[in-house]
């Protein structure tokens, strides 16, 4: 198939761009090449696949919407997987002209690209911090998340709202996944396991939010991808026992579907850190804080809806997980 993905220079759009050229397909990557955080990273992710004869690239910014439009039309995808985004909850309390840019302008002209270009199936990331507010554990695709606690958690609630909306209008297929701490090799350097581990590396002390007492579902980058690729190849339906009296918030009598993603196992923070430590081999101090503003205490994803759908499942538990991150952070750092 012709798939285009957006993030393509992201840490997950690269892991997934090599799993679907693996299996052959034919792959268009869109990425702005943004400098949130380290271009020379985002350029090694995609050094690993970039001379691949199924590949191209468009080095462009989705908020283009001419630009999304000529690439698309040159390209014409069948499939679309959505993760460009501007990240980062606490990026967003800084500047939120970004996250207007990117993930609502941008989801926008997206959405029209989908449509004028008949595509078969948009699979695109959502993000656990839409639960916001929400205490009940674990997190339900059936809960309310109507109490965002940050502007990226809006972004993100919005992007389901408008591709719904672009489901319901045009029957444009569309499925969203919640995606839930996600951690492995070729990760952000502006998420916890990469800032912890050059701390712990340097003996510097750590600044642990919360007081420590966080809990996080953990996902491996892998068993992200897999539920991806699970996704894409099931394009959303409209759900037969759909109820308008008693709506279903993840479900539709248009063809869309949101899903949860997640480890299914939430491990308090102090614990990742004490991982972390055993295998970097070093122990630091830590700097106990107060919870920071957009954050969150737990979260837990229900993955039993994907299960059901797909029949994917987590299958990398955390002490693996880390060993492997640890491994790749050694040889990509040189430590």
């Amino acid at each position: 198939m012709r798939i285009l993905v957006t993030g393509a220079a992201g840490f997950i759009g690269a892991a997934l761009i090599e799993r679907l050229l693996a299996r052959g397909e034919r792959v268009l990557g869109v990425d702005n090449h943004n400098d949130y955080y380290d271009p020379a990273l985002k350029q090694a992710r995609l050094d690993r696949f970039s001379a691949h004869p199924a590949y191209a690239h468009a080095r462009i910014d989705i908020a283009d919407g001419e630009a999304l439009r000529s690439a698309f039309a040159g390209f014409a995808p069948e499939r679309v997987v959505h993760l460009a985004a501007q990240a980062g909850v606490r990026y967003s309390l800084q500047n939120p002209a970004a996250y207007v840019h990117s993930n609502l302008v941008g989801f926008g002209h997206l959405l029209e690209a989908c449509r004028h270009g008949e595509v078969q199936h948009l699979v695109f990331a959502s993000s656990s911090s839409v639960y916001g507010g929400n205490r009940k554990l674990p997190f339900s695709e059936a809960d309310a998340v109507d109490h965002p606690v940050s502007l990226y958690a809006a972004t993100k609630k919005a992007n389901e709202l408008m591709a719904h909306t672009y489901s319901h209008l045009y029957r444009l297929p569309a499925t969203g996944l919640r995606f839930f701490t996600v951690y492995g090799p070729w990760g952000r350097p502006d998420m916890s396991p990469i800032l912890f581990a050059d701390r712990i590396r340097r003996a510097q002390a750590l600044d642990v939010f919360n007081y420590g007492r966080h809990r996080r579902d953990f996902t491996y980058i892998d068993d992200i991808v897999a539920g991806v690729l699970a996704v894409l190849d099931q394009p959303a339906t409209p759900a037969p026992d759909y109820d308008a009296e008693q709506p279903h918030p993840a479900r539709s009598d248009a063809p869309f579907r949101v899903y949860n993603i997640g480890g299914d196992q939430p491990v308090e923070l102090m614990r990742f850190i004490e991982l972390l430590e055993q295998a970097l081999g070093r122990t630091v101090a830590k700097n106990l804080l107060p919870m920071q503003p957009g954050d969150v205490e737990a979260t837990w994803a229900d993955v039993c809806a994907l299960r059901q759908a797909t029949g994917w499942q987590p299958r990398v538990g955390i002490e693996e997980g880390i060993e492997r991150f640890v491994a790749w952070y050694r040889q990509y750092y040189g430590h």
